[in-house]
């Protein structure tokens, strides 16, 4: 045993660690609970009653003499780290450029979507996200007991019926026609929810861009080329656009509007499900009674409306396949946006 404790003392004293790792391996290699050492001092009751002092005492002369080699070792790694924070806290030293972030995908999507309206003459308006039933529903043409009103799994707050967290932006819309006369321009960016069950293509968080134009003799002409212009300066040029019939409660007639798919020209692909379009967006002209219910004379005027999912435009743009990504903050998702410029 003598010659065991003397060729580890031999590989304690020459030791030299380069990273905090080798010092770590060292610890257990030495001292761990199936260390070289701890099987000698398992081995000390085999040694016979002559030796044990001697065998006894040079054990703990070598234990202590590892306890002293990591300290001595840690503490060159700690003084090692506190010169280096005293450099990089030197003000005399040239400056380096820190690392910059990266809008998020949805801030790039909702900013550009904004930025095509703003050019065609609409204001940006906002609104409460914790909204009544009148400003979601009602007001809408969504009467009581509607069975549109189940479209949408709406959150009530404190259990009252009348208070929801709203559950699109059209809420900001009613509250411009209440207070503004035709016309009316305005685009309406929000956060808004819906109890919905989180997958790769659904979440309960969302955000929408709704769009109000309201004024004498405004025609679905107009809104299929305000649409057509958005869609080429958001998809490119050579995007194409079909309406299908839809229902909306609150715009009559009403449609879904396709794009032509980018990735394949129309072609047809995965993304597209092979038909060679896109839906992004829904829209149509305003019922009268929603004119109506918000002071607005439907004989005189006339106006469209349309909304989009700032989510599902930037899957398009991105071919992001995974809506939960958005609000997940992984650095590896984000850092792909830095060198996107909107």
């Amino acid at each position: 045993m003598t010659e065991q404790i003397e060729r580890l003392r031999k590989q304690i004293v020459e030791f030299k660690s380069e990273t905090l790792r080798e010092l770590e391996d060292f610890r257990i290699r030495i001292l761990g609970r199936k260390g070289e050492l701890t099987a000698l001092f398992d081995n000390f009751k085999n040694v016979s009653a002559e030796s044990k002092k001697e065998i006894g005492k040079l054990l703990n002369e070598i234990k202590t003499l590892a306890q002293e080699k990591l300290k001595k070792e840690k503490e060159y790694f700690d003084n090692h780290d506190a010169e280096a924070g005293s450099l990089i806290s030197d003000r005399t030293l040239p400056a380096t450029a820190d690392g910059i972030g990266s809008r998020h995908p949805i801030s790039m999507a909702k900013n550009e979507i904004l930025e095509i309206f703003t050019r065609l003459g609409f204001t940006v308006a906002d609104g409460p996200e914790v909204e009544d039933d009148w400003h979601v529903f009602t007001a809408l043409n969504f009467p009581p007991n509607h069975p549109a009103r189940d479209m949408q799994d709406t959150f009530f707050v404190e259990r009252n019926p009348d208070i929801l967290l709203r559950t699109h932006t059209s809420s900001i819309q009613v509250r411009v026609m209440e207070k503004q006369k035709p016309p009316v321009r305005v685009i309406c960016p929000g956060r808004v929810f819906r109890n919905e069950a989180i997958s790769a293509r659904a979440h309960c968080i969302f955000h929408q861009v709704e769009g109000l134009y309201i004024d004498e003799n405004v025609s679905f002409a107009d809104m299929k080329q305000t649409l057509l212009y958005f869609a080429r300066e958001m998809f490119g040029e050579n995007t194409q656009i079909r309406l299908r019939p839809s229902f909306f409660p609150f715009t009559e007639p009403s449609a879904e509007m396709d794009v032509s798919c980018k990735i394949c020209g129309g072609k047809g692909c995965n993304i597209c499900k092979h038909t060679g379009w896109l839906e992004v967006l829904g829209c149509g002209m305003v019922d009268p009674n929603v004119l109506e219910s918000c002071g607005i004379d439907s004989k005189k005027y006339t106006g469209f409306a349309f909304g989009m999912g700032v989510e599902r435009l930037a899957m398009l743009k991105w071919q992001i396949k995974d809506l939960r990504l958005y609000f997940e903050n992984d650095v590896r998702f984000l850092e792909q946006f830095e060198t996107v410029v909107v």
